[in-house]
């Protein structure tokens, strides 16, 4: 097992320290897309609950019990559960709710990837704690490789002013400092407006002036669902190009993060045709 002195990755976004587990973990993960990396880290024999939201991959996920949702977590049920480890995030997940988890769980692991490179050191962290070392590096390669491929997507073609919809009455999009922001900038989209209040997903008014300075509107399949009605009403709104694009492409960090990305690079192409 790595000795943790020797490394420099143990420590979560929270800049909590992590020592390699020795032996099974007890794991909660109550983050959709990190359920799916602890899946395919090998380590689905080790996750003893999960949220409602948590549903990939779904075979496996049939038979993991759920602890509620990821703001409403049953923290009756998760103690029962009795976790080693519980894992949560900074935007999906409430501070108070966290530190009340913290209380009762010895291992709390606290993340926040704000953009596709934040995976290489989360699977680091990961296979350190839970000795999947071999498996978390195969992912980090794998990364690596989708990450060039988008950004040569992006340096082949003229960037894009792009407005992305994620939801509908209040019609609400993403600010640059989001995920979802960054994965697209990465194969040539600029999220507009590029705003720089602190606000990470506003609403808007479809009168805004800036509406004249977009090429082209997505509409998100996640959270809100968006279906092919909703693209004729915004392509008469917003007078603009207007396409549905899979929101867990976009958003699912984790072990989706490589595959979501090729699916940026090859929609930026088909796109530009």
């Amino acid at each position: 097992m790595m000795n943790e002195n020797d490394v420099d990755f143990l420590v979560d976004a929270a800049g909590q320290r992590h020592r390699p587990w020795d032996g099974p973990a007890r794991i909660v993960s109550l983050v959709p897309s990190l359920t799916e990396l602890v899946c395919e880290l090998g380590l689905a024999d080790q996750l003893v609950g999960r949220t409602g939201f948590c549903i990939h991959p779904r075979a496996t996920l049939k038979t993991i019990p759920k602890v509620g949702g990821t703001k409403d977590v049953n923290l009756a049920r998760l103690r029962e559960l009795a976790p080693t480890h519980v894992i949560v995030n900074i935007d999906e997940n409430r501070k108070d709710c966290v530190e009340e988890i913290a209380r009762f769980v010895p291992n709390v692991i606290v993340t926040h990837p704000c953009q596709p490179e934040d995976n290489l050191p989360l699977y680091r962290l990961f296979g350190a704690v839970f000795g999947c070392e071999a498996r978390a590096g195969a992912l980090a390669d794998e990364l690596t490789e989708a990450i060039a491929l988008a950004q040569a997507a992006g340096r082949a073609l003229p960037r894009e002013r792009v407005l992305y919809l994620i939801w509908r009455e209040p019609w609400m999009t993403v600010a640059p400092d989001t995920y979802i922001a960054a994965s697209l900038a990465l194969v040539g989209w600029d999220t507009w407006p590029a705003l720089g209040d602190g606000v990470r997903y506003p609403a808007f008014e479809w009168n805004v002036p800036w509406l004249a300075e977009v090429d082209r509107v997505f509409l998100s399949s996640e959270p809100y669902r968006f279906r092919a009605a909703h693209v004729t009403e915004v392509a008469g709104l917003a007078g603009l190009p207007a396409r549905l694009i899979d929101g867990e492409m976009t958003s699912w960090y984790g072990s989706r993060a490589a595959t979501g990305l090729r699916y940026l690079a090859a929609l930026r192409r088909e796109l530009a045709v």
